[in-house]
């Protein structure tokens, strides 16, 4: 397994930018689908963006297609979302996730992913 570590979040006005890093340990990164999720307050955690481990599929949610970004860095062992035209109901904590022998129905579904980030709080003001 890897260990990740997120960073980027913080508090910006609706429209503004931010950009995510999540930070893998271990010499297999390469080998991982990365994904980023979201949870609101009282809501349930889904996924907003996820990446082939060769980088050459992208997966997006409806709800941020078009502003948001997903890419890797495997020299870096990094995997980035940058966020655009962000509204206030981008407001979460977002996750970054791991998941091996991804398929295009899994990589959409928290279960299928075995190591998880701690966690950066996004809030957009309106």
């Amino acid at each position: 397994q890897v260990q990740l570590v997120e960073s980027g979040g913080g508090l910006v006005q609706a429209g503004g930018s931010l950009r995510l890093s999540c930070a893998a340990s271990g010499r297999t990164f390469s080998s991982y689908t990365m994904g980023w999720f979201r949870q609101a307050p009282g809501k349930e955690r889904d996924i907003v963006a996820a990446i082939s481990w060769s980088g050459g599929s992208t997966y997006y949610a409806d709800s941020v297609k078009g502003r948001f970004t997903i890419s890797r860095d495997d020299a870096k062992n990094t995997v980035y979302l940058q966020m655009n035209s962000l509204k206030p109901e981008d407001t979460a904590v977002y996750y970054c996730a791991a998941q091996l022998f991804s398929t295009p129905r899994t990589v959409q579904q928290d279960k299928y992913y075995r190591s998880w980030g701690q966690g950066t709080q996004v809030t957009v003001s309106s």
